[in-house]
């Protein structure tokens, strides 16, 4: 009778023949000098180079590693040979998938995503951090029924869990017309099992970027996926054992399975406690997978007739799906949140002034605005805007509903099932309310919500209400400087991905993710004052140049456990910040110009340091220092701070277009400010002007750049 390391084996020895034979082919048709790697990552082949510390670059090279791959497919009948053997398997798969990019090819077409690029992996990072992702389902295979496949995809994407999907399930989904996509989080991979690498290889770049794991330290990676990766598979039957070798490797990198392949399970005498899991009924998948995995999920409970979830975030709702829309670039909305005193506000009241949604036209463009009032004891104006831009996070959580904008300029578009599901202006109330309450208990006792849809009304409190209210808050901003405050704040959510980062916060310097502002970290130490905010004092000037100090590194010290040893604030050369790799930009020096390149997340092209962004991003993620790259905000670019020590915005030579155009007017005003330049940006090259040094130097020649009359950085 057929064992459970016989099973692997056979699986492992049929992928790797695969494997072989794809190769050979392809030696023959490309010939051995052909290039291969897969698109936007900065790591060839992920996994082959995490687990061995060797990158492949051409056929010749993956046929020398398949070489290496087989020196792992032991034989002894020991739980470590059946991981290795699971390993080997996964390293096969990624090998055959490989060979589908040859000569830049798009072997996935809608839905299948197939590889995922380096700059999705830090996207999910702050989400991933914060819980907001509490963990990874991979799902292979077919369901006993389309319904009860979509019915488990969707109990997991009501948690908030990214769901990725391999095999049959992805057909059950489309037959079903369960919408899928990384913008719900439900990702399709590929029909072929060999597509699972692509999760794979996520959460292996996870160790690379976050982690500072060292390429080739097979160890390290493994430990680091097991304790800071939470995902796990869910394999339908029947099981053959090529599902079973990859299953394997899913469990080496600590990953239980779950199947409902119990018969199979028995027959080869299946057991290895916590990892390899048999239950018979789907419907109890979810449970079985979360406690095996150790995943608690944070519930909120909100009386709205359809689900909240994290993953409903990025969904598009498209104008011929759409119900209704408010839209503040073409009539009057807002969104506001008012202190008030405990005596003017009468807990969870929620007031809807003006038509309901079932009383607009379909497909109109109305009018909304809504004010939060909220009174505690120890809220602060200060916290007023935190929680504004909170909103844009919780009504995108709604199933169904689509929020962009903050302030006056928001745009909110309901669509037609959500509105069909019984989904009215109260409802937002609901959601505002129930967030705030939760996610602000600290500070926030009572809580109450006007829901405004007489649009003259809305033009009425616009301009005489919220309006003078921005302002005001615009001009408190305007002076919180560094120099202004008596202290600044570390940041360490990333600290579940990234052991040894530690972000410094100030007003000038708001965390390298984008998403914290001093005045959030500030609220954040509020609300949790043994979290992962903490005051830093900033009494003891070591370097007031750079931007240094004693106690910001005895700060980083202790937070880092002694990882590092000093930072500056304000150098890209002399002791930079480290980053976790979620950074939205990232900087790096360009000596012939004598100045440096911004690239943001989501450019996908070349820079003229001769890196695309996920090249400078391997650089300087997993909490260590770089000195000449540096990970950072969008809006750190604008700043008076932005490398200070080096002579500032000056010396911004070159970043992407649509960067550019992010941050021109804010940049324009900094430059100005500074050196009594006008619109400076028009002095920045972009890909449509340069992607080689010398192109760009003859460009900042023609402008006149200041970069070029600096002092030499190097």
């Amino acid at each position: 009778m057929a064992t459970l390391f016989d099973v692997v084996f056979s699986g492992n020895d049929t992928v790797f023949g695969l494997t072989e034979g794809a190769i050979d082919a392809a030696i023959k048709e490309h010939g051995e000098d052909k290039a291969i790697a897969f698109p936007n990552t900065a790591y060839s082949l992920p996994c082959y180079y995490a687990v061995t510390g060797t990158k492949v670059g051409n056929l010749g090279e993956l046929k020398a590693a398949l070489g290496v791959v087989k020196t792992l497919m032991t034989r002894e009948k020991r739980l470590n040979d059946v991981f290795m053997s699971g390993v080997a398997t996964a390293l096969c798969a990624e090998f055959i998938e490989a060979l589908k990019y040859i000569d830049g090819a798009a072997p996935y077409a809608e839905p299948c995503y197939g590889h995922l690029a380096d700059a999705i992996i830090r996207e999910l990072g702050v989400p991933l951090v914060t819980g907001d992702i509490p963990g990874v389902a991979v799902i292979i295979g077919a369901a006993p029924t389309a319904q009860e496949g979509v019915d488990l995809v969707k109990s997991y994407q009501a948690q908030g869990i990214l769901v990725t999907l391999v095999g049959g399930i992805i057909d059950q989904c489309a037959e079903l017309g369960y919408k899928t996509g990384a913008n719900v989080r439900v990702i399709p991979l590929g029909a072929d099992i060999t597509a699972v690498i692509h999760v794979v290889s996520v959460a292996v770049r996870a160790a690379l970027i976050f982690g500072n794991v060292a390429p080739g330290d097979a160890a390290a990676l493994m430990e680091y996926t097991f304790k800071r990766v939470p995902a796990f598979v869910n394999a339908f039957a029947p099981l053959d054992p090529v599902i079973v070798a990859c299953g394997a490797g899913a469990i080496a990198l600590g990953f239980p399975v779950v199947t409902n392949d119990v018969d199979t399970l028995a027959a080869v005498h299946a057991n290895v406690p916590k990892s390899l899991i048999g239950q018979a009924d789907v419907s109890k998948f979810n449970a079985t997978s979360l406690e095996a995995r150790d995943i608690k999920i944070k519930i909120t409970n909100i009386d709205i007739p359809v689900a909240f979830a994290s993953a409903f975030e990025g969904e598009i709702i498209r104008r011929g799906d759409m119900q209704v829309e408010f839209d503040g670039s073409r009539v009057d909305c807002f969104e506001l949140v008012m202190t008030k005193d405990a005596s003017e506000i009468e807990d969870h009241k929620i007031e809807v002034i003006g038509p309901d949604i079932d009383e607009m036209p379909e497909g109109s463009k109305q009018s909304i605005a809504y004010i939060v009032e909220v009174a505690g004891k120890s809220m602060q104006s200060d916290f007023e805007p935190v929680f504004e831009r909170k909103f844009h996070s919780y009504l995108n959580c709604v199933e169904g509903m689509m929020h962009t904008g903050q302030r006056d300029m928001i745009r909110i578009r309901v669509s037609k099932d959500t509105f069909n599901a019984g989904f009215r202006a109260k409802h937002i109330g609901e959601v505002l309310y129930a967030k705030v309450k939760s996610e602000f208990a600290a500070v926030v006792d009572k809580c109450q919500v006007k829901i405004i849809t007489d649009a003259a009304q809305c033009t009425e409190l616009r301009h005489n209400l919220a309006t003078p209210m921005f302002d005001k808050r615009d001009e408190r901003l305007l002076t919180l400087t560094d120099e202004g405050v008596d202290v600044y704040y570390s940041c360490i959510m990333c600290q579940a991905f990234s052991p040894s980062h530690v972000c410094v916060v100030t007003p000038e310097r708001l965390g390298l993710c984008g998403a914290v502002s001093w005045l959030d970290a500030k609220a954040t130490n509020e609300l949790d004052p043994e979290g992962p905010c903490q005051v830093i004092t900033k009494e003891k000037v070591i370097d007031e140049r750079i931007g240094e100090y004693e106690d910001v590194n005895d700060a980083v010290r202790k937070f880092s456990q002694g990882a590092l040893e000093d930072v500056s604030l304000y150098s890209i050369i002399e002791k930079p910040m480290t980053s976790c790799g979620c950074f939205e930009c990232i900087c790096g020096i360009e000596p012939l110009s004598n100045g440096v390149c911004i690239a943001n997340r989501e450019y996908a092209g070349m820079t003229p340091i001769g890196m695309t962004f996920p090249e400078l991003a391997s650089m300087t993620g997993g909490g260590v220092q770089t000195p000449g790259f540096m990970g950072h905000g969008k809006h750190f670019i604008a700043s008076k701070k932005f490398m200070k020590a080096e002579g500032g915005v000056g010396r911004i030579v070159w970043m992407p277009k649509d960067l550019k155009e992010q941050v021109a007017d804010r940049l324009n005003a900094t430059a100005k400010d500074l050196y009594g330049i006008e619109n400076f940006c028009d002095m920045i090259a972009d890909e449509t002007i340069a992607e080689d040094p010398e192109t760009l130097l003859a460009y900042l020649e023609e402008k006149g750049h200041p970069a070029l009359t600096m002092e030499p950085m190097m």
